[in-house]
C-alpha cells in the first residue's frame, strides 16, 4: 500500500470555508484504479492556524502517480480555489510507502 497526506496550515477564521470547499467539491477518486480509501481530517488548532490533511490509501505507488497524470486529478483540483490569506503555509504533501499493516481484528 501506499498512503498520501496533504496537509494544510488553515488561517484562524477560514476553517468554515475551507471545510465547505471540500465537503461541496467531488473528489473523483470512486473510479480511480487503485484507489482505496479517502479521509479528511481535522487536526490540533494553534494560535495561528487549525491543521487539516487529506489522507489518501492507494494499492501501490504507481496507481497513485498514474492519478497525477489523470482526467480525475485534473477535474478534483480545478475547483480548488481557496481564497487568499486561508493558507499560513503551502500545503505539505507526504507519501509513505506502507512497511507493516495489521487489520483489525474484529
Amino acid at each position: 500500500m501506499y498512503i498520501v497526506v496533504n496537509r494544510f496550515q488553515v488561517a484562524l477564521g477560514h476553517e468554515a470555508d475551507f471545510e465547505t470547499l471540500w465537503s461541496n467539491g467531488e473528489i473523483y477518486l470512486d473510479s480511480v484504479p487503485g484507489f482505496l480509501q479517502f479521509h479528511f481530517l481535522k487536526g490540533s488548532v494553534t494560535d495561528t492556524h487549525t491543521l487539516y490533511a487529506a489522507h489518501t490509501i492507494w494499492e501501490n505507488r504507481q496507481f497513485f502517480e498514474d492519478w497525477l497524470g489523470s482526467e480525475a486529478f485534473k477535474k478534483t483540483h480545478a475547483r480548488a480555489n481557496v481564497p487568499k490569506g486561508t493558507y499560513i503555509n503551502p500545503p505539505a504533501l507526504e507519501s509513505f510507502d506502507v512497511i507493516l499493516s495489521e487489520p483489525s481484528a474484529g
